[in-house]
Order: C-alpha cells, then structure tokens, then sequence
C-alpha cells in the first residue's frame, strides 16, 4: 500500500480551521503508522495576511469564500458559479449524469474532464514525482503523489481556485484581474473591504490574494467539508455495527486477493485520524474511450492525465501517461458519474469494470475490424504503464476476482461512507 504524506497545517492565521481530521481514539485497530513527508514536498502556505491593513478572521474569511462560491456574476456567462459543478448537495460535486459539464461565455462549451467532489480535500499534500513509501524503510520510490486537479497540477485550494475561474470552459474570465474587478464594483464588495481594509482592492495582486483566500477557507470548513459524519466514522467511534452485507464488503473491500481496494483506497486512517479513502497517488487504470465526451469524437484525441494536455511540465515522462490521481471514496455512492472521463454512471458498473476489465474485455472495449481494441483510450506505447494488481489482470475467460454478491456486498460498505447530510440520491 502506498503510504502518504499528510499536508503540513495552515499557518497560524486559520487556527480555527486548520487540516485535520478528527481523532478516533476507540479505531485504534485500523489505524496506520504516519510517515515521515520527503523533503520539499510540505504544503505551500498561500496565506500572508500582514499585506492588509485589517487581519482578516478565519469566519470572517469563510463566509465571504462562501458567497464568493455561489456567485454567478463571476463569470463570462453570468450563469454559472462554482457551485453549478459543485454542489453542497452532492458531496460538493456534479449533480447530474453527464461526463463533462457545460461552461464558457455562452454555457455550451464542454469540458475536458469530469468534476470531482470537493470533500475531504484538506489533506492532500503538495506535488511530488517521487514518494519514498516509509512502509518499505523509505527506500521505496511509489512514483508520483499529491496535487489537486485530476493531474495534481496545483498545489494548493489556493491556486486550484484560480483554474475554473479562467478555464475557457468553464467561468471563462480574461484574468485573474476581471474576477478581481467583478468582486470590487459587485455587492461583495464593501464586505471584502471591512474585512480586509478599504485599500483591498488597491492592486490587482492584493485583490486576487484576498479573493483567492477566501475560496481557500472556505473549502476549510469542517461542516462544509470535511464533516466525518457518515455511517463509518460512526462505526470507527463504536457508535454503530455494520451490517452483516455491510461487514462483508468491508472485508472484501481490504483483502488483498479480492477487491484490494484498500492498496490505494485505504480504510485505516493514521494516529488516529479518520481515514481518507485516498493514498493521493496516481493509476493508469485504462478507463474505456467515453463516446460522450466531445473531445473523445476526435480519433487523435487522448488524455494523458500527468503527461498532458492540460499538464505541461511532465509531458515528456511517457512512464507517466495515462495516470490520474486516486480520488477519495468518501460519498463515493452520491455520485452519479465515475472516473476522470465519466466512462460510467452506477457503482455497480465501476465495480463490474474493476474485476472484469481484463477477463472480459470485450464487455468494455470497441471493436476494430472484429478485434477488441483493449485499452482503448491509451496509445499501445503506453499500455505497459497500465495497473495489473488485483482486482485487475487475469486472462480472457477466468474467473473475476469478485462476484457478483460479492460486488453487491462491497457496494453496501461503499454506501456507508455517505455523510449523514447527504442521504442516498
């Protein structure tokens, strides 16, 4: 299992909303040892209030990043906020099926990838090409961790931020500096100046820090993001017992000749923090080619993940092509498309892929001239970067390393990570 790295907490100025999950004691027997963070690879800290003439305040600063949120104005199109992609109601992700989400100036341009959920990202650690897994006495290179975005291009909520903002397909906005100029002549803007002094929006680098900040703690609120409320945590605080369907998936869930889901979803969190169902790793998984996806209809098309195209500075590390970062489990059974294309659209399709993506690939790639075209969204140069570990591999024909109760059983653990606010959708 790929250990990580936890990300160093925010500076002093947020002492009322630092990364952290909450301890649990009572789950000592699915907790792991933390390992030591490789040098260089802290957490950039983005906060530097001492260039205002008001320290702002941790609330003060959530409240405006919450608004700021919501915001449509914001955007070329006047239509769309963050939170259209990302909505509190769905684990602050999609809240439909499609692969990719509408945007730009006119509300009709289709992104690229599809629109992860924004909880229980508190704790991702910064960018590196090279993890030394503490499991194997830190000798172990695990290869690429850490960074958001489906390509860990940035490093920080910070600068995350920033990207749908001016994505041409999504808020569609010239520069950071007509955000800034929004906010400023918009009704927030005589609040970000009590907050943060009358001269906040003096230059454009002191008004995008201000704006970009407030984004940045907002997705640092617990009840907002990292509630650890679901039927889980509840179980890892002895509150409740499992189900007998529920407790079976679980086991299947950590064997490592079953689902092996834990090797890169792990279930056990460290000194007793609640674990976040990521080793913030990156897989080639060989997703099938997404017909939905419009940039899929162009045969010379392929997204490469960490080697492009939207990330440029890996883009000649072919051991890297085809790699996406690990997402969270967490509200996995909220979500109603999966993967970094939206190949799928139900759990119980995910699960079915995982085990049978090579005994039966014929279920779930195209033909060419009678032939299956296995790994059909990667260049064969690249197929070699492609995971074979359980519950993947096997040849045509044999067994799948889950059946089909076993998959059901699996699923019913997976709904257990739902934050209690959430439901079932």
């Amino acid at each position: 299992m790929r250990l990580v790295l936890r990300a160093v907490a925010l500076a002093s100025l947020l002492s009322g909303c630092r990364e952290h999950a909450p301890a649990v004691p009572e789950a000592a027997a699915r907790v792991a040892p933390l390992p030591t963070p490789a040098a260089g690879t802290a957490a950039k800290q983005s906060f530097n209030a001492d260039r205002f003439a008001r320290r702002p305040k941790p609330a003060e600063m959530t409240e405006l990043g919450r608004q700021v949120f919501f915001d449509r104005s914001l955007s070329a199109s006047g239509q769309m906020a963050c939170a259209t992609c990302h909505d509190p109601r769905f684990a602050y992700g999609p809240s439909n099926d499609r692969p990719t989400q509408l945007g730009g100036p006119d509300m009709k341009s289709p992104g690229l990838r599809a629109v992860p959920s924004l909880r229980y990202l508190q704790s991702i650690p910064a960018f590196t090409e090279h993890f030394l897994d503490e499991a194997t006495d830190g000798s172990k290179d695990v290869g690429p961790t850490g960074g958001h975005a489906w390509d860990g291009r940035v490093d920080t909520k910070h600068d995350q931020a920033r990207l749908p903002l001016m994505s041409t397909f999504e808020m569609a906005n010239p520069d950071i500096a007509s955000v800034v100029e929004k906010v400023a002549r918009g009704p927030l803007g005589p609040r970000f100046r009590a907050v943060f002094g009358d001269d906040v929006f003096g230059d454009p680098v002191r008004g995008s820090t201000a704006v970009l900040m407030c984004l940045e703690v907002f997705q640092q609120s617990p009840t907002d993001f990292y509630p650890y409320s679901s039927r889980y945590d509840a179980y890892l605080r002895r509150q409740i017992k499992l189900t007998a369907s529920e407790a079976r998936g679980l086991q299947l869930y950590d064997d490592p000749q079953k689902g092996n889901c834990a090797s890169c979803h792990p279930s056990a969190g460290y000194h007793g923090a609640f674990p976040q169902f990521t080793d913030y790793g990156f897989n080639a998984l060989a997703v099938p080619r997404n017909a939905r996806i419009a940039a899929d209809a162009d045969p010379s098309f392929h997204d490469m993940g960490l080697c492009g195209p939207e990330r440029k500075d890996l883009a000649a590390h072919d051991e890297y092509c085809g790699f996406f970062r690990v997402p969270s489990l967490r509200n996995v059974a909220v979500r109603r498309v999966f993967f970094h294309n939206g190949a799928f659209n139900s759990l119980e399709r995910v699960m079915e892929f995982y085990v049978e993506r090579d005994t039966n690939p014929a279920k779930w790639y195209r033909k060419v001239g009678g032939r299956v075209e296995k790994y059909d969204d990667l260049p064969a140069k690249f197929h070699k970067n492609v995971t074979q570990d359980r519950p993947f591999g096997g040849a045509p024909g044999a067994k799948p390393a889950l059946s089909k109760s076993e998959i059901r059983d699996v699923i019913a653990f997976l709904k257990t990570l739902t934050d209690a606010d959430l439901g079932e959708k």
